[in-house]
């Protein structure tokens, strides 16, 4: 199995970046600009939550050649056995030039999970540390460095990957210690 999605763009800064501390020792952070500019760069990303590893492209839009090219990186990052690939309801994932390039790949059986319900989705909780590693406090100046910061975010946490589970670990089981009562 294999969850995918899409970070939303992530955009250069128009301005050059401030400096990399405060003057009370504190890194400076900014906030990822979602909006601006023609300059977009989307993030893919698919997590094989069987052992943590994870697949991610940078691309200039979310159309279906992307899709379709995210999807045979995909595919390659998995040689052997079928693949299951589950998504969010994206047009470019359901889309007929996608349907038709999937039936190329028998391979890759596509689900969608239900609108509403991203939770359902373990890509989601990798991207929440994705972005942490990645892009939190940091101003990019081109396309470029958004794609070597996705590289180098993505070699990292594969590095210290291990198995996702979704939900909640259960607690430790707890053991009272005996106490020992003495009488004289």
């Amino acid at each position: 199995m294999v969850c995918a999605d899409e970070l939303g763009p992530v955009i250069p800064r128009a301005v050059p970046p401030a400096p990399g501390w405060s003057p009370d020792g504190h890194r400076i952070k900014n906030e990822i600009d979602y909006s601006r500019g023609p300059e977009k760069t989307w993030v893919y990303g698919a997590l094989r939550p069987r052992d943590g590893q994870e697949v991610t492209m940078t691309a200039t839009s979310r159309s279906s050649a992307f899709c379709q090219q995210f999807l045979q990186l995909v595919e390659e990052a998995n040689p052997h056995g079928d693949i299951y690939v589950i998504s969010d309801n994206l047009s470019s994932h359901n889309s007929l030039s996608t349907r038709t390039w999937l039936e190329e790949h028998p391979r890759i059986r596509h689900a969608f999970i239900p609108v509403g319900a991203c939770w359902l989705n373990l890509q989601e909780g990798w991207w929440r540390l994705f972005r942490k590693t990645a892009l939190a406090g940091r101003s990019f100046g081109d396309r470029d460095h958004i794609t070597h910061a996705t590289r180098v975010a993505t070699d990292q946490l594969s590095a210290r990957a291990r198995p996702w589970i979704w939900g909640r670990p259960s607690p430790p089981t707890r053991r009272l210690r005996r106490r020992y009562v003495y009488v004289l």
